[in-house]
């Protein structure tokens, strides 16, 4: 007897540092139609159209402005998940922004969407910068990739509930905060960044707010 309750205390010890899953039920709202951009708004430079389905974003790497497209509503507690394909450049899902203006657009929480292996992490802009990085082996090993290296769609959830702030990449855990001091509320965006070659594919963005 006296064997087995070291397991059980290894087995409950594994099952409490487990990251907590992406949340899967609930009523899920489309904020794209999969057929026009009604509900966002874009904010110069860049490029934004749709295209078989998905969101396509481009910028010449001589634009030196972040092209963002911006929803009009904005949002406070939530869930909200999309499919992406960064194809080129450096890209992210901002939460929580406000529009200032400039050369950068936004200020406010951004997870990270690149092909750098960073995806899932955690900026400030306009604030701390770099909140929470990844480590970039895990993001590596979990990013979908195709025969080529190219990649395929990924899933990024984010969940930000008064100061707890959540990503997931492909059911991954990749960044969390608890009681974390930032903005409460804002828009969403996507991001195109400036000075860069950028080609990116966004799909199925829902979202679920928290009451």
């Amino acid at each position: 007897m006296l064997t087995f309750i070291p397991f059980i205390f290894s087995w409950f010890f594994a099952l409490l540092t487990q990251p907590a899953s992406p949340p899967q039920r609930g009523k899920w709202t489309p904020l794209f139609d999969g057929k026009t951009l009604t509900g966002w708004h874009t904010i110069p430079g860049g490029g934004w159209e749709v295209k078989d389905s998905a969101i396509v974003g481009t910028s010449p790497k001589s634009d030196p402005r972040h092209g963002l497209l911006v929803t009009d509503k904005t949002y406070r507690d939530f869930v909200a998940r999309l499919k992406f394909k960064v194809l080129k450049g450096d890209s992210g899902f901002y939460f929580r922004v406000d529009e200032v203006g400039g050369t950068v657009g936004v200020n406010g929480f951004q997870a990270e969407v690149d092909d750098q292996w960073e995806t899932g992490g955690l900026y400030e802009t306009g604030g701390r910068e770099w909140v929470a990085k990844p480590d970039t082996a895990d993001v590596h090993k979990w990013t979908k990739l195709d025969s080529k290296g190219a990649q395929e769609w990924n899933q990024l959830t984010v969940s930000a509930v008064g100061g707890n702030v959540t990503v997931w990449l492909n059911g991954h855990q990749t960044a969390k905060l608890s009681n974390d001091p930032g903005r409460r509320a804002g828009r969403l965006a996507l991001q195109l960044h400036g000075g860069q070659d950028m080609h990116v594919q966004y799909k199925d963005v829902e979202i679920q707010e928290k009451q």
